[in-house]
Order: structure tokens, then C-alpha cells, then sequence
């Protein structure tokens, strides 16, 4: 198991969980510095004691060989294991050649010596510094809060305002040195994979150059120095995608501290000073309290932030009441009661500030008025997966291949914003697509591969979905690389149909740029770098979710190796580590009461096309005289009970079948991909299949509406949350009601009403 990730919002909480975690880091970081210190001693005497070299190489080998690597997070990647192994091959290299006697090389000193002294007086030093600047800013914000709280309440107001400004500004710098050496312990830990191990590499590779023994040793290292070169550069460029994102995650702490703290609907924790009386004498203990609001649970932990470990026991009882205190009731502010079920006596608490005491009386249903703390980080997007997005795409592609596919930096080379923005938006827009010319040198190849980019990141969701982002993480941290494919397998085959279609597009033709490596110097690892946050980005921005980028970038390189066997071939059952049938379980509406998500709303497969659908088919930006890329393919035909993406959430909308029992017309989905006949046996399976369900509904029941539902087509009912409907009954639509209301019979979705 590795070290743990330090969360910036932790540093809010400062608690003792977060300390513990802390000194996790901090130890290695010693450990580190030990390790190097002893490395650096052995090196200098391998390079000025010739008569005890076999001693001097033994013993820097036998350094190597103990040493282990710590990483961040709970699994590793195979360029990280295969740089944790990398010291062990070292030594083994090592004691090799003192088997056959060889002399010391004379650049020892410049190429290993020199940059581990300076990883350690640059990285390692300026960690410890800003350890001991966060133990002074410490022990100086505990001292002043502690002054700062035992003022009494009839005080001057114009004074308790003076201490509240310097305690705010006190806690405020406390607060930006505590995220400045989180940051600052987090990136020598990542940094020393690299800085590190690259010496140690240049070191061997001297003495092979300069042992006159060393030649077949050095071929036989050869593969081994390949793959570890790859490894480290492969890690590197995560690094610097890693890096970039963590310091922009701290930015925003600093910028924005309250938006980004740890507020959970059903705990709530933090410092609390609480009332101990004793011989006709209060006094006031320091405590860390955590409230689970389920089972109504109070822990509390006497706990010293300035000595760093536990003084006394977890005590814990189930809350009853909490009660605000008056001022006028007690000298100390921010105080409130709290009585127990399970422990006798009211219980006095005092909170940080009249924030803190609100906090913690709303969430153990005080008195206090209650705020809505959400904010919704949903942010809209503004393209689709419909037709007019597979289209702009498939065109966008045409045009990079026939142009570009040569060119070096693709993908990874971004163009300027502004155009990138133009050149979609004129594609995207139905009245300029057509005089859209990707040929012209008006657009250079770098706006068009960003284009592609920026509509893949404008999505709602990401193309992977929110829903499977951490089944794909989980299935590329396995150990085995042909379980981790099969995995990866199996996960693309329950998206979506249109996500899935598109996945297939995309990767496909990275496939096909990666095959010009040579020329574009554009392989399967970096491609994985470019495209592993867009198409995989996390639904919560954290340290955690960033380091876990290395394995979007995996999954992305999976894709395109394995891209004809993923796509064209169905995966085994039980491939996967999760029971298909799980996906085709009915949905259940949410306990909290929370509108379905556009993944989950239905997609009607037999409404008859309008005059706008045909005039947007036909204006599409398909040029019919484009190859076969240009061109949309039928979907492949598959069962219904072989395709988890047919479930009511996420019915597949590439259906055109002519139903003999509609009067001769042809019913088409509102965001059919393609117009082709070879969909129309697998339409015709998922009307047969919506047909052949067991009619569980009553005719003639009322039914509520739970959430407000916009119709998206003319045979769909538009209503708001609490609509009466009436005569429902089900539909030949998978996954949608029919119901009258106000006179007009439409469709209703299934999950967005309850029968009364």
C-alpha cells in the first residue's frame, strides 16, 4: 500500500487523521534524505578508493538493493514498478561487475554524485524548510485562537472586532503555508521517481562505457535501460500534466478557500472547546468531534494539533438535542448545548467562530436557520452527442488524416483559442457547416486537432461517462495486462451506444495516428497523456482524482492498442468484474429527490421524423463523395440481451425500421446516427423485445410527476413536478409511459413519475 494523498481541503480540518498522514510523508521524506546522504558517501568512495573498490561497489549495491519506493495512491503503473525495480536491477548489475573485476569510471562524480546533492539540497531541503515553517505557523495560529476564544463576550465591541480581524488573519496565513507545504511534500515525493533514478541510470551507463568487461553485461541491460528510460520519460510527462494540476488545484484554495472546503450532508467534524467542570472550577479542553448525522453519533478525541498525537481516548454518545447558547447566558461566544441519549448531562460546546456554530447546529438540526450549502458543479455543456457532433467529427478526422497525419506534435501541439472556438462553432451551426472548408489553408491542422479536443471536453459528461470512470481506473490498476484489457473490454460495452460509437471513432483513428509515430512522433503513450483527461475527467476535482490521471492515461493507451478486438468483437461473459445483469436491473427513483441526469432520461426509438429532422438530416456536413471515413456505418446488429447500453437509461438511438402496423410510415429516433437499412433488424429486436415485456401497469391508473420534464418532439408531454396524469399505461417506447393530460395523450418518462 502506498502513501496516502494529501487532500488541500484536509488542511482546512487539520485533523488528526490528516496529521497522521502528513507524518507518513514526512517520514519517507526522511527516509529519503537518509537513503541519498548514504548513496552520495558510497559513490565518493566507489570513485577514490581503488584498493577497496569490490568492497566500495558491495556495499553502494547492497544500498540499492534495500531501498524501496513509496508512490502516491493505492496502486502503481508499470513505468512506476518498473522504476521501483529499477535499484534492485542496479545492483544486480553492480555485484556482476565486480565479479569480473572492472576499474572505476572517472566521471562518477559528475554524473551521479552532482544531481543527487542537488535533488537533496534543492527538493528535500525546501521541504524541510517548509516543515519548519509550518510547525511555527502551527504553534502560532493554536496559541492565538486559544487567546482569542477565552475573551470574554463583554469585552468592548470595537476590541472583539480587533481580535476577530487578527485571528481571521492569522488563521488565513496559517491556512496558505499549510496548503504551500502539502504541495511542497506531494511533489518531492513525485519528483524523486524521476530525479532520482536518472543518475543512478547515467551511472551505469559510464561504467559500461568505461569497463573494459562491462560490453555483454551491457547488452544484456539493454532492454531492461530501454524499458526504464520509457518508463521515467512516461513518467515525467505525467508529472508535468500531474504538477500542473495540483498547483492549480492549490490556486484555487487560495483564491477561493470557503468554495472548496470538505462540507458533507451527513458528517460533520472539526475542533471544538469543550465545558469540563471540576471543583466548583470550569475550565475549557480541546477536543476533535465528528458527527454522523444517520445514526446521530458524536465521537470526540482529545487531541493537541502542537504535540501531534492523541491524549486521550475516543469518547463517543448519541446526540438528542442541540441547543444554541445566548450570549448573555455565558462569558464565551460561539457556545452551544448538546445533550446525549446514552450519557448523562448537557454538554457545553464552544465552536471556532458564529460560521463554525452554524455548521455544526445545522447539521445536528439545532436551532439555527438552515443554509443550503450545494453548489451545483454540473456545468452545462454546450455540444451533444447527436448528429450534427458525429458529423462535425467524422469530418474534423477526414481532414486531419488526408492533411496532416504526418504531422509532428499532433494532438499534443494546441492551436489558438479563438480560432479553435470559430471553426467549431461555424461547424457546429447548421446554416455555415456547408461552407466550412477543412481543406483550404485558412485551418491549420493544430485548430483542427484542438477543435476535436475542445468539443470532446464541451460534452455534459465525459465520452467514458461519470457513471464508469472509476471502473475503468480500477480495471487499468490491475497487475495483469490481459486482465486489464479484457476488464476495459467488457466496461466499453456497457456505455451508451452513442458514447460507445463515438469511442470507436475516436480511437480509431488515434489508432491510425499512431501508426505514423515515426513521422508525427506521436506514440500510444503520448496520445494516452493528451486525450486520458478528456475522455475520463473525474466528476470532483482532488489530489486524488489528479494523481489517478496516470491510469486515465493507461485506459486511453489500452483503447487504441487493443481497438479492433474491443470494438469489433463482444466481450466473454464474466469478463468484466461486475454482473451484467446489474445494468439491466430498473432504474429507482433517488431518495433525494434529484431530477434524472440526461444519461437518464430515455431515448424514444419509434417517433416518426418532422419536416426540421429530414431538412437537418439533409443539410448535414456528410459530404456524400468523402470516402468511408466521411461516412456514418450502421451500427453492428445485437441483442437486446447482449447489449447493456439497451436498458431505459440508455436506449440506443440508431434505429430506422419500417413498421408494417404504422400505415405505411417510416418511424425514425430523434437522434438517429445514421439513415441505413442495416439497423433495421436490430430496431426491429427493440420494438419486439419493448413489445414482448409483461405489462406490470394497470390501464387506466393516475400517475404523479416527481420532476419538471421539457418535451423534446411532438409526441411527448411537457409538465412540471406534481402534474397529475391520467390513464397511464405502458408504452410500446422502452423505458416511457403513455398518459392523457389536459385532453392531450403523449409520452411520459418512466422514471420521472410514481402511481398514487
Amino acid at each position: 500500500m502506498g502513501l496516502p494523498a494529501l487532500e488541500f481541503s484536509d488542511c482546512y480540518l487539520d485533523s488528526p487523521q490528516f496529521r497522521d498522514r502528513l507524518k507518513s510523508h514526512e517520514l519517507e521524506l526522511d527516509k529519503t534524505n537518509k537513503f541519498i546522504k548514504e548513496l552520495i558517501k558510497d559513490g565518493k568512495a566507489l570513485i577514490q578508493a581503488l584498493k577497496n573498490l569490490s568492497t566500495a561497489k558491495r556495499k553502494f549495491a547492497e544500498s540499492l538493493n534495500e531501498f524501496k519506493f513509496q508512490c502516491i495512491g493505492d496502486a502503481e503503473t508499470d513505468d512506476e514498478i518498473c522504476i521501483a525495480k529499477s535499484l534492485q536491477e542496479f545492483a544486480g548489475v553492480l555485484q556482476n561487475l565486480e565479479d569480473e573485476r572492472t576499474r572505476m569510471i572517472e566521471n562518477a562524480n559528475d554524473v551521479l554524485i552532482i544531481p543527487l546533492e542537488r535533488f537533496r539540497k534543492e527538493q528535500i531541503s525546501a521541504a524541510k524548510e517548509a516543515k519548519k515553517k509550518y510547525d511555527k505557523e502551527t504553534e502560532k495560529y493554536c496559541a492565538v485562537l486559544e487567546k482569542h476564544l477565552s475573551l470574554s463576550a463583554k469585552k468592548k465591541e470595537a476590541h472583539l472586532h480587533e481580535a476577530d480581524s487578527q485571528v481571521d488573519h492569522v488563521r488565513q496565513h496559517f491556512y496558505e503555508v499549510s496548503l504551500e507545504y502539502v504541495f511542497k511534500v506531494q511533489e518531492v515525493q513525485e519528483r524523486k521517481m524521476f530525479d532520482f533514478v536518472e543518475p543512478l541510470l547515467a551511472f551505469l551507463q559510464g561504467l559500461f562505457t568505461y569497463y573494459h568487461h562491462g560490453y555483454e553485461l551491457a547488452k544484456d541491460f539493454n532492454h531492461f535501460k530501454t524499458d526504464l528510460t520509457i518508463s521515467i520519460q512516461n513518467t515525467r510527462n505525467r508529472f508535468e500534466s500531474t504538477r500542473s494540476e495540483v498547483e492549480c488545484l492549490m490556486r484555487k484554495m487560495k483564491e477561493n478557500p470557503h468554495e472548496h472546503k470538505s462540507i458533507s450532508h451527513g458528517t460533520m467534524e472539526g475542533y471544538l472547546f469543550v465545558q469540563e467542570k471540576r471543583s466548583f472550577v470550569s475550565t475549557w479542553v480541546k477536543y476533535y468531534c465528528t458527527y454522523h448525522r444517520e445514526p446521530k453519533r458524536v465521537t470526540m478525541v482529545l487531541f493537541d494539533q502542537k504535540s501531534g498525537g492523541k491524549v486521550g481516548e475516543e469518547e463517543s454518545f448519541t446526540l438528542k438535542s442541540c441547543t444554541r447558547r445566548k450570549t448573555d447566558s455565558i462569558e464565551k461566544r460561539f457556545c452551544f448545548d448538546v445533550e446525549g441519549v446514552d450519557r448523562s448531562g448537557m454538554i457545553t460546546m464552544q465552536a471556532l467562530s458564529e460560521e463554525d456554530r452554524r455548521l455544526w447546529m445545522e447539521a445536528m438540526d439545532g436551532r439555527e436557520p438552515v443554509y443550503n450549502l450545494n453548489r451545483d458543479s454540473q456545468s452545462e455543456g454546450m455540444v451533444q452527442l447527436d448528429v450534427v457532433g458525429f458529423n462535425v467529427v467524422k469530418k474534423f478526422i477526414y481532414a486531419v488524416e488526408t492533411r496532416g497525419i504526418d504531422e509532428q506534435g499532433l494532438y499534443r501541439i494546441v492551436g489558438v483559442n479563438s480560432r479553435v472556438q470559430k471553426l467549431l462553432g461555424l461547424a457546429m451551426d447548421p446554416k455555415t457547416c456547408a461552407d466550412v472548408e477543412l481543406d483550404s489553408t485558412e485551418w491549420e491542422i493544430k485548430t483542427i486537432t484542438s477543435a476535436i479536443k475542445f468539443y470532446l471536453r464541451m460534452l455534459p459528461a465525459p465520452l467514458m461517462t461519470y457513471q464508469y470512470q472509476r471502473s475503468f481506473i480500477k480495471a487499468a490498476k490491475r497487475d495483469n495486462q490481459e486482465a486489464r484489457i479484457t476488464e476495459i473490454h467488457s466496461i466499453v460495452h456497457w456505455l451508451p451506444e452513442k458514447n460507445r460509437q463515438m469511442l470507436d471513432l475516436l480511437t480509431k483513428h488515434l489508432a491510425n495516428v499512431a501508426s505514423h509515430h515515426q513521422q508525427n512522433l506521436m506514440t500510444v503513450a503520448n496520445l494516452g497523456v493528451v486525450f486520458g483527461p478528456t475522455l475520463l475527467r473525474p466528476q470532483e476535482e482532488t489530489v486524488a482524482a489528479i494523481m489517478d490521471i496516470k491510469f486515465q492515461n493507461i485506459v486511453v493507451e489500452i483503447l487504441i492498442e487493443n481497438h479492433e478486438r474491443i470494438f469489433k468483437d463482444m466481450p466473454v461473459p464474466g469478463g468484466g468484474p461486475v454482473n451484467l445483469q446489474l445494468n439491466l436491473q430498473p432504474r429507482r427513483r433517488s431518495t433525494e429527490s434529484k431530477a434524472p441526469s440526461c444519461s437518464e432520461r430515455p431515448l424514444t426509438l419509434f417517433h416518426t421524423p418532422t419536416h426540421s429532422q429530414k431538412v437537418e438530416e439533409r443539410n448535414s456536413v456528410v459530404v456524400n463523395s468523402a470516402p468511408e471515413l466521411q461516412q456514418p456505418q450502421p451500427a453492428q446488429a445485437k441483442a437486446p440481451h447482449n447489449n447493456p447500453s439497451a436498458t431505459p437509461s440508455s436506449s440506443s438511438a440508431a434505429v430506422n425500421h419500417n413498421s408494417s402496423g404504422s400505415h405505411g410510415h417510416s418511424w425514425t429516433p430523434r437522434n438517429s446516427l445514421t439513415s441505413t437499412d442495416g439497423d433495421q433488424d436490430r430496431g426491429l429486436t427493440a420494438r419486439q423485445n419493448s413489445q414482448s415485456r409483461p405489462n406490470s401497469l394497470v390501464p387506466g391508473r393516475q400517475a404523479r410527476a416527481l420532476y419538471a420534464c421539457k418535451a423534446e418532439h411532438h409526441s411527448e408531454l411537457s409538465f412540471i413536478a406534481g402534474t397529475t396524469f391520467e390513464n397511464v399505461h405502458s408504452s410500446r417506447e422502452p423505458g416511457w409511459l403513455e398518459g392523457t393530460l389536459d385532453g392531450r395523450t403523449g409520452l411520459i418518462p418512466e422514471n420521472y413519475v410514481e402511481f398514487v
